[in-house]
């Protein structure tokens, strides 16, 4: 059993940042190598602050982990010292662990009972010990392929290298079938790849997986736009089933404040894309805030990965301007209370090298010269809800700051599901969300097509993306065979409650 006292004997500690100016000066990943030393003195500390709760929220698919990770069990092995049986653990319910250690946000973390009051000594520090399982399972090779001694005869394509894709293809292969994953970009990955910083996961991470399933069977296809390379026709006649992971991409952008025509206001994955080609080798982006001022508009993830990028591709001044109010920086139990994810002060280490964050302030006007931006005017606001409860954004004074700007980048969200010509070649329409609406056995209104992902849900968080690819790919093999043994975390068009 857990140690009942080992949240009295120890505090909960965060893994170690490298200095703001070292990391600010490379893409190299933020946190220090947890190696085996640190795991031993340090990790297995905190694994020993799990109480193993007789209700462990932090594994509730409603409030904690949508992929029900067997946390309380994992964080008793590191106790002890078994990590390979941490290993299989973690592995039995997440297919990526070492991607949701570094990437997830830890609605888990948020769920557990010693985060209920501060005098508990705050939350056990769950992603910490999940990554360094990952970690250690990779460096002592017990990640090994898995391959199927059996097969069903069935193909099955899945469109989207995400990480909703890469689940529901590696399960699928696992259990006999013969995958396919076509992506359009000319390298795997989804948004793991283009759309996350190297300083936030760097891609050998990615890579090593990529290789894993390789060896299992999945079979991957690079720079094919499903329904235009391979058409809808060749699609049907070459597979059994069809799985969507194209994620929901999107961008929200700005049409209404003046001057968003201007050069030089882009929306945020513009911008991160090509940083992150940059970093693959494929030369200097085409949009770097080198020798600017920049202005990201948002203050999310999205937001917070812009400003880094910006910060290490040597931006003269970096402004976050996010419309809301500063957060409480403790839970406010009113508003949010335990276990929902709570509406708190998220300080990224993007945060620490610099610049500055700024809240309850909108832009006005974008303003140039020559076509080009060369400021934003912004104003105090407040969001509120108008009578029909729509929301919307009030001006709380006359004043009218400017704030020079040659590079602004809009990180307001994600409007949901590109239109795409394989979506029209099979006779699939978007929901009003946006998003490709599904059954309760995951499948489209396409007979044998099936979604996952932020295509389903819209965009949201990878361990989310990786729960719903475990459970398309369980609704898959039973459709192709008549039963499944794979695991279904989740259950469809099942939403979050800790949504604020």
């Amino acid at each position: 059993m857990a140690d009942p006292q080992g949240f009295l004997k120890h505090t909960r500690a965060e893994a170690r940042k490298r200095p703001a100016a070292e990391r600010a000066a490379d893409w190299d990943e933020v946190y220090l190598d947890q190696g085996p030393e640190v795991r031993e003195a340090q990790v297995r500390v905190q694994a020993t602050r799990c109480m193993d709760c007789g209700v462990p929220f932090c594994h509730s698919g409603s409030a904690g982990c949508p992929l029900g990770n067997l946390i309380p069990e994992w964080n008793d092995l590191v106790r002890r010292g078994d990590w390979e049986s941490a290993s299989h653990r973690l592995h039995a319910t997440n297919n990526f662990p070492e991607f949701t250690g570094r990437l997830c946000p830890a609605p888990c973390e948020a769920a557990c009972v010693l985060a209920i009051t501060p005098d508990a000594g705050g939350a056990v520090a769950i992603k910490r010990v999940e990554q360094a399982i990952a970690d250690t399972a990779w460096e002592n090779g017990s990640v090994k392929a898995s391959q199927s001694q059996v097969s069903s005869g069935k193909k099955v394509a899945v469109v989207g290298s995400g990480p909703a894709g890469l689940a529901a293809a590696q399960q699928l292969t696992r259990a006999g079938h013969e995958v396919t994953v076509y992506e359009r970009d000319d390298r795997l990955g989804g948004l793991l790849r283009y759309g996350i910083p190297e300083f936030k996961m760097e891609k050998k991470v990615l890579d090593r997986r990529l290789a894993q399933l390789r060896k299992e069977g999945t079979k991957f296809v690079t720079g094919c736009e499903v329904g235009v390379d391979l058409t809808v026709e060749e699609l049907r006649a070459s597979f059994d089933a069809v799985v969507l992971a194209v994620g929901a991409l999107r961008g929200r952008d700005d049409t209404t404040t003046p001057g968003r025509s201007l050069d030089g206001v882009h929306l945020a994955m513009e911008h991160l894309v090509p940083a992150n080609r940059a970093c693959e080798g494929d030369g200097a982006p085409a949009i770097s805030a080198a020798g600017k001022h920049v202005v990201v508009i948002g203050g999310g993830d999205t937001g917070a990965d812009c400003y880094g990028t910006a910060v290490r591709q040597g931006a003269l001044s970096v402004t976050q301007l996010d419309q809301y109010p500063q957060p409480p920086s403790q839970r406010d139990d009113a508003r949010s209370p335990w276990p929902v994810w709570p509406w708190i002060l998220r300080t990224y280490a993007a945060h620490e090298e610099g610049g500055e964050r700024r809240f309850a302030v909108a832009v006005e006007e974008f303003t140039g010269e020559d076509g080009r931006v060369t400021a934003v005017k912004l104003r105090k606001v407040k969001v509120q809800r108008d009578s029909t409860g729509k929301r919307v954004v009030v001006p709380m004074s006359e004043e009218v700051e400017e704030l020079p700007a040659d590079l602004v980048l809009l990180a307001i969200g994600f409007e949901g599901v590109e239109q795409m010509p394989l979506l029209d070649g099979l006779g699939i329409s978007l929901s009003a969300r946006s998003t490709i609406s599904c059954g309760s056995d995951w499948q489209t209104s396409a007979p044998g097509v099936f979604v996952c992902g932020d295509a389903h849900r819209g965009a949201s968080l990878v361990v989310w993306a990786i729960a719903e690819g475990r459970s398309v790919a369980n609704a898959v093999d039973r459709y192709l065979t008549g039963s499944s043994d794979l695991p279904s975390p989740v259950i469809p068009n099942q939403l979050p409650l800790a949504v604020v």
